[in-house]
């Protein structure tokens, strides 16, 4: 029961509670294979709770006295019945993201070790009597759930597990850890009628990766609350969100939590944010060479406003990140107001928005201005009020950095203006507009030649005769890309340059179609053609141009 009884015998008679005549006359008195301190405890010379208190004292493990404590059943998702009743301990609450354990032996210098390995890092740990750890494990697993991990343990027993008896822990744990693996943007943990579905984001497409027993449902959900530390177990009815961070293979982990209640059951996706997106600079996200440099003058002005349009998974807050390492010196204030901070970027102050407490963009602009920046990025314009604010900061000598939805580059003049911004503002304070999408690159590993049917060729503006020293490359599939013949994800640009005469052009309030064939007769390049450039030189297919430039009139 205890590791180590010479030196607990040696603390009680220290302590008054047993005399060295005592210790020989039980000695003399113990039966069969009883120790002696459990003939102490066994014939009344010691209680249980003296022992745990003199132990507790000496060890610094801070004593629980659990008479009356019911303990939390959401918490047996913790710690499995089997992993509680082989090391004699008990969950007692959460405290933030670390777990509390209550131990009968806090001189079991082995299980405490162990303990971290078999559940999860952060744990605290506190000690009881051993009567009361197994009275707070049958409240907890249930008196049946207790007995049946004991008769699996027993000789005789078949030994078989079920689904039912693997921990938990160790399932959302695998599911996290192959999820970072094959490099998943989401994890979708979805209730069917009659089973989970687990499925993972990959390169932009969602993948089926495996399917659980329903039954398995509510442990998994409880598993994944009580990992972000801040959402209720118990609350069931209304959406929730959180943050689990962790550790794997010496990289960080770390992922954006939404839980929201469905007709099956709770449904949960997290969002896995890859810090290694913050070192990308502009080339490393698809950009070609001519692109890449219009860029770089664009953002290197030193007041205006340049906006990144794009549906909802475009990649532009990752395009803003790297105009912001781009163009971060030690001589340069920059200050970013986001919903919410996805990440830290070193060296850049970084503001949230709360507008349960009042904190909005609009009101984090207006404070951040009396910070004397240098550049400002805003996570999205939504609204008249932070728009004038956002074009009154750069007519004023600072450079801002944002976020709009509309599909191309052009109609982000028609969306200020929509929202209440006046044409002549618009023209004097916007520098330049990148429209962009997200495509599929080819696996280099495994991708083939291929020829385009008429069908494709017509779609992309093509003809037979453009082909000639192209390199047109199809999807093949191999163990690299996991047989889909694709492998990560790159930019298609559009920019759209606000010269004198677009200026002009938006002043006499022109229509997003007359704006767009203006651009293109001053060179601007639409989506589907860097598209085409880059199929043709054999980085992208044809499909996935296609599909990500639908509302292209081209």
């Amino acid at each position: 029961m205890y590791s180590n009884e010479e030196f607990l015998l040696e603390l009680l008679t220290e302590a008054g509670y047993v005399t060295p005549q005592n210790l020989q006359q039980v000695k003399a008195s113990r039966k069969g294979q009883e120790t002696t301190l459990e003939t102490l405890l066994k014939t009344g010379v010691v209680s249980d709770e003296q022992l745990a208190q003199l132990v507790s004292s000496n060890s610094g493990m801070e004593f629980v006295d659990l008479h009356g404590f019911a303990g939390n059943a959401m918490l047996k998702t913790l710690i499995p019945a089997e992993v509680a009743l082989r090391y004699k301990i008990a969950p007692l609450g959460m405290s933030g993201g670390t777990l509390q354990i209550v131990v009968a032996d806090p001189y079991d210098f082995e299980t405490l070790d162990a303990l971290p390995h078999a559940l999860q890092p952060d744990l605290e740990f506190f000690c009881s009597t051993p009567t009361l750890i197994r009275e707070l494990q049958a409240n907890v697993y249930g008196n049946e759930a207790v007995m049946g991990s004991a008769m699996s343990k027993m000789p005789g027993s078949d030994g078989a597990s079920t689904e039912g008896d693997a921990p938990i822990i160790k399932l959302v744990s695998n599911m996290l850890m192959e999820a970072f693996k094959n490099r998943a943007s989401d994890i979708h943990i979805e209730p069917l009628e009659k089973d989970i579905r687990v499925r993972f984001r990959m390169d932009g497409v969602l993948h089926d990766v495996e399917h659980h027993p329903k039954r398995l449902h509510s442990a998994i959900i409880s598993r994944i609350k009580i990992q972000s530390g801040t959402m209720s177990i118990d609350e069931k009815r209304i959406p929730q969100d959180g943050r689990i961070q962790m550790k794997f293979n010496e990289k960080e982990l770390d992922m954006r939590v939404s839980i929201i209640p469905t007709q099956n059951g709770e449904s949960v996706v997290m969002r896995v944010l890859d810090k290694s997106s913050l070192r990308l600079g502009l080339s490393d996200m698809g950009f070609f060479s001519d692109d890449h440099e219009c860029f770089e003058k664009l953002i290197s002005l030193p007041d205006g406003i340049v906006l990144v349009t794009g549906p909802t998974g475009s990649g532009k807050t990752t395009t803003l990140y790297a105009c912001l390492n781009f163009i971060n010196r030690p001589d340069r204030k920059i200050i970013t107001v986001e919903d919410p901070v996805e990440y830290e970027l070193p060296g850049i102050n970084q503001v949230m928005v709360r507008e349960d407490v009042g904190m909005t963009f609009a009101a984090a602009l207006r404070a951040m201005l009396r910070q004397a920046p240098n550049i400002i990025m805003l996570g999205e314009i939504r609204e008249l009020e932070t728009a004038s604010i956002a074009i009154n900061a750069s007519l004023t000598g600072h450079m801002v950095f944002s976020t709009l939805h509309t599909n191309d580059a052009p109609s982000a003049v028609a969306r200020l203006s929509d929202i209440g911004v006046k044409p002549f503002l618009i023209a004097s304070a916007v520098r330049g507009i990148l429209a962009q999408r997200l495509v599929r690159k080819l696996c280099p590993d495994c991708k083939e030649p291929y020829t385009m049917n008429p069908k494709e060729l017509r779609q992309l503006g093509l003809d037979v005769g453009q082909l000639q020293g192209a390199s047109v490359m199809g999807p093949k599939g191999c163990n690299r890309c996991r047989s889909s013949g694709y492998k990560g994800r790159m930019v298609i640009a559009e920019i759209f340059k606000i010269d004198d005469e677009v200026r002009t052009m938006i002043n006499q309030q022109l229509t997003t179609p007359q704006l767009r064939k203006r651009a293109r007769e001053l060179g601007m390049r639409t989506l589907r053609e860097d598209g085409v450039r880059k199929v043709l030189a054999g980085i992208t297919t044809a499909e996935e141009i296609i599909e990500s430039t639908m509302s292209d009139s081209e």
